[in-house]
């Protein structure tokens, strides 16, 4: 069972998440490693919004194919290089969990794997049995 809380000891959330998921009996982990704005012919698009809207749709690709759902996300990091409008990006988010809020963190890094490569999105995942 997945429990989603915001103490009330410390601030409300900043963004559309929680500050804790608590997991307890029987359950499916699945973590995945960064998912990158990359399309299925290997294409990475120049604008990082673009990039971000790939790479949450790959998160997404990824839960299905362990038959999963955007619910079961208990953690996603976003990992963004450059300046990334906030307001397009809360958005491109917002439209991504719906009112789903899972744990997150976002780090402004220096560079990524590749210098095409702007944004990427680490998840992890958790299903009752």
């Amino acid at each position: 069972m997945k429990v989603a809380r915001n103490p009330k000891n410390i601030h409300q959330p900043v963004a559309p998440y929680v500050h804790q998921i608590e997991v307890t009996g029987p359950q499916r982990w699945l973590t995945l490693s960064g998912q990158i704005g990359m399309d299925e012919d290997g294409t990475i698009p120049e604008d990082p919004l673009a990039q971000m809207k790939l790479a949450l749709e790959n998160i997404r690709k990824n839960l299905e194919s362990a038959n999963m759902e955007i619910q079961d996300l208990t953690k996603i990091t976003l990992y963004l290089v450059g300046d990334i409008n906030a307001d397009q990006r809360k958005q491109i988010i917002n439209d991504f969990l719906g009112d789903h809020l899972p744990c997150m963190t976002l780090m402004y890094v220096v560079a990524l794997a590749a210098p095409s490569i702007k944004v990427e999105i680490d998840a992890w995942a958790c299903k009752d049995m």
